[in-house]
């Protein structure tokens, strides 16, 4: 097994889950492996106990050289063993395949990143402009305890031009063979809680009771069967062009009159890749857990839910505020919104300085220099990044195992799996970033 796959799996083994609590995550283990793998000590952060972040600067040859980092996050969401056909912290290896969470969000490029890196750390290489290597905590629940403290806290450790992370997606194939996707930008997160209250009550004798539930499944309902806004941004459309789909096909999802038609005839054949496409062309409100009441033989005073909403360019809070107001109907009167995230969207420019560094890269690795940008509808840590002028990417190889579409189906569920050959590949790619963004003789 290679050194990038055995550290792979070594972080995997460290099940550093978040599941949005300040004492899951215990990120100081896969510190400690990296430290231990890297040979150098870091700069560790911790905000909160357990909640560790390592952070490397390695001072360039050349003042007046763009600075880069590399963010990759340690920590990964919770799974259901009894959903999984293997232990999903085991690390196991099968059929070329290691099967784990994080495998892909995003171990993966963390330890390729590592093993690309650490020659800079030891010494044996050196960059002509300032590197970082900032492996954060916190990721899976909005960096609060990681990059967000980092940049806010810190900026003067962490600062950077450019910067690599997350999302490394498979190859699509275009009208003239196999694209790269890079990633460039992410919708805004506005997560919200609603909040409603009610009269409590004998739940025996519930006629003509105010029952906090009741007007929250009202507002619930008028959410879920609303029709959300479309948005077809610059960024899809350059997507759509380079993906080489039919173009008839083509033509309708750049259509905000007819994307939703395109959406449904596609979600019969590729229902995964049908919902990335929906997220990349709209509004998307979800609500997705719910709490009410405090025993089931006593109406509900109370009733709270919790709503994941993600925006395209040009939303702001005030903008989602009216929409889940109109959304609600007449219960909106009658529900508190609770602000819990508001970030909105964030895009980096391109061509670059980094971008024709990664294009040169693919050509090295794979022959040729076919790449197009990709818009994440998940939110990632270069948020914080870009909002400080940096641009950031994200970017990954595959392998001709995984497509497009089944990557999506993996991320954060199942089975989660990469490919060995792809891991080793993204070493390769952040290899040869690293060296031809500027590295000096030594």
């Amino acid at each position: 097994m290679s050194v990038v796959v055995d550290l792979m799996r070594e972080m995997i083994t460290n099940a550093c889950v978040n599941d949005g609590t300040v004492s899951s995550g215990h990120e100081e283990r896969s510190v400690q492996t990296l430290q231990e793998f890297l040979g150098v000590n870091g700069q560790v952060y911790e905000p909160m106990p357990g909640r560790q972040s390592l952070v490397y600067r390695v001072r360039g040859s050349d003042p007046g050289a763009p600075s880069l980092a590399l963010v990759p996050h340690l920590d990964v969401v919770p799974a259901n063993p009894d959903m999984w056909s293997v232990d999903p912290f085991a690390a196991t290896v099968e059929d070329g395949w290691v099967l784990g969470r994080g495998a892909l969000d995003m171990l993966n490029v963390t330890a390729a990143m590592a093993v690309a890196v650490k020659p800079y750390l030891t010494g044996e290489k050196k960059p002509r402009g300032d590197l970082v290597f900032a492996a954060v905590a916190d990721e899976e629940s909005g960096g609060r305890h990681g990059a967000q403290y980092l940049v806010e806290e810190h900026w003067e450790v962490v600062h950077a031009d450019y910067l690599l992370t997350e999302v490394a997606y498979p190859p699509l194939t275009g009208p003239q063979g196999q694209m790269i996707p890079i990633s460039v930008g992410e919708k805004g997160a506005f997560w919200t809680i609603l909040r409603t209250v009610g009269v409590p009550g004998h739940g025996s004798a519930p006629y003509g009771v105010d029952n906090a539930l009741e007007t929250m499944s009202a507002a619930l309902n008028g959410i879920f069967t609303t029709d959300p806004p479309v948005s077809i941004t610059d960024e899809w459309r350059e997507f759509v062009e380079a993906a080489g789909l039919e173009a008839g096909l083509a033509e309708r999802l750049l259509d905000p009159d007819q994307v939703d038609a395109a959406i449904d005839e596609i979600a019969a054949g590729d229902p995964t890749f049908a919902r990335y496409i929906h997220a990349a062309t709209h509004l998307t409100v979800s609500p997705n857990r719910a709490i009410a009441g405090s025993k089931t033989n006593t109406i509900a005073d109370r009733a709270r839910a919790e709503v994941d909403i993600r925006a395209l360019p040009g939303t702001s809070r005030r903008d989602i505020d009216v929409y889940l107001h109109k959304a609600m109907g007449s219960a909106s009167d009658r529900v508190e919104l609770d602000p819990v995230m508001d970030m909105e969207a964030t895009f980096s420019e391109r061509p670059s300085h980094l971008w024709e560094v990664i294009t040169d890269s693919v050509e090295q690795i794979e022959g040729h220099r076919r790449v197009m940008p990709a818009m994440m509808t998940v939110a990632t840590d270069a948020r914080f990044w870009r909002a400080k002028g940096t641009i950031a990417y994200g970017v990954g190889l595959f392998d001709d195992r995984m497509a497009f579409s089944e990557m999506l189906s993996l991320f954060h569920g199942n089975d989660e799996r990469v490919s060995i050959a792809s891991v080793e590949k993204t070493q390769r790619l952040y290899e040869e970033v690293l060296d031809r963004f500027g590295t000096e003789p030594t």
